[in-house]
Formats: C-alpha cells, sequence, structure tokens
C-alpha cells in the first residue's frame, strides 16, 4: 500500500519529505510528492545458549560446536547488509553466560564460546490465515545467501574465529543441549 501525501511547510512554503512504514517498507516522499520504495531490512534470529549443538547436511556431513551459541537465521525479502555489523556485535556481547557466581553475566565472546549459525526462512513465516504457513516474506536464494555468508563472515570477525555453519538450502538436522535453557529471539526491525 502506498499512501501519497505532500506537507507543505507554511513558513517557508516548501514541501517537507515524510517517511511511512507502510508494511515492510519505508517510502519516501520527497519534494516533488513522488514516492521512491526504499528497501529497509529486516533478519530474525534465535539464539540458543548450548552446552553442545551439531548440525547434519544432506545425513551426510556433520558440524559441531561445544559450548557456545546455536543460532537460526532468517533473512526476509527486504534484508540488506545494514543491519549486519549490528547484529553480529549484538550476538558476541550478549551477556547470557553463567560467571563463577552463577550470574548471567559474560558473553560468548568473553568464556571463549563458538558459535553453529544455521539458516532457517520458517522464522519468517505468516500464520495469520488459514493453518498452512506462508513464507512470502522469507528472502529469496539469490537475496539470502550472498546476506547469509555476509552474516558468517561479519560474525566470525566480531567473534574472532570462524564460526560453524549449516549450508544454505540443503536439508539439514539440528540437534543441541539447551543450557539453561536461554533462548532470545532479536528482530531487527525492532531493535528491542
Amino acid at each position: 500500500m502506498i499512501i501519497n501525501v505532500c506537507v507543505l511547510k507554511q513558513q517557508t512554503r516548501e514541501i517537507k519529505p515524510m517517511y511511512f512504514l507502510i508494511g515492510e517498507r519505508i517510502t519516501i516522499f520527497n519534494t516533488k510528492c513522488k514516492n521512491k520504495n526504499i528497501k529497509r531490512n529486516f533478519m530474525r534470529v534465535v539464539i540458543q545458549r548450548a552446552t553442545k549443538a551439531s548440525v547434519t547436511i544432506n545425513e551426510e556431513e556433520t558440524r559441531s560446536i561445544g559450548k557456545g551459541l546455536m543460532i537460526l537465521v532468517g533473512i526476509e525479502t527486504a534484508d540488506g547488509s545494514e543491519d549486519i555489523t549490528w547484529l553480529a556485535n549484538k550476538i558476541v556481547n550478549l551477556r547470557i553466560f553463567d560467571n563463577e557466581n552463577g550470574v548471567m553475566d559474560q558473553s560468548v565472546l568473553e568464556n571463549g564460546g563458538e558459535i553453529l549459525v544455521v539458516s532457517q526462512f520458517t522464522l519468517h513465516a505468516r500464520t495469520k490465515k488459514g493453518n498452512r504457513p506462508s513464507y512470502v516474506d522469507a528472502a529469496k536464494p539469490d537475496i539470502s545467501i550472498p546476506l547469509y555468508e555476509q552474516f558468517k563472515e561479519v560474525l566470525s570477525k566480531a567473534l574472532g574465529k570462524p564460526v560453524v555453519s549449516g549450508e544454505f538450502g540443503a536439508s539439514m538436522a539440528v540437534k543441541l543441549v539447551n543450557d539453561g535453557p536461554v533462548t532470545i529471539i532479536i528482530d531487527t526491525q525492532n531493535k528491542k
């Protein structure tokens, strides 16, 4: 949906640009009152503190980590690189590991943990209508694969070592022992 709006400043008689979030796009109304759709980018991750986690790809190869974070990442149609750095830094600095007193006060970076990243388009499921989820918000492979690879790269740099990952688009079996349990969901649209 696009709303055509112009706001005229009374003192200067200038047309002021207006920004509206419509659905999942930001629509900019410029000084000529013509709209330009600009993609705004959102990623959704489920972060689970784990004592161990693994992913088996196509029933053949298994990749695993010890103590650390298991991250499911969903990339939306409108996603882009602007949220990746913020999200990677947020993840490695989340203080969700216990210190020597049993208080959650350490990050995966501080305790030397590992990270396992698995792509999961179903994180963007729409369930409002009917009983069959719709995945129309999930990005197509030509958009999501480069962003997924970029996310892994930026996350590895923030962690200071390589992250372990699943294979985008492959059939995967994920196992983990959720420690706590501690599970945190971050959606870059809200940045709560």
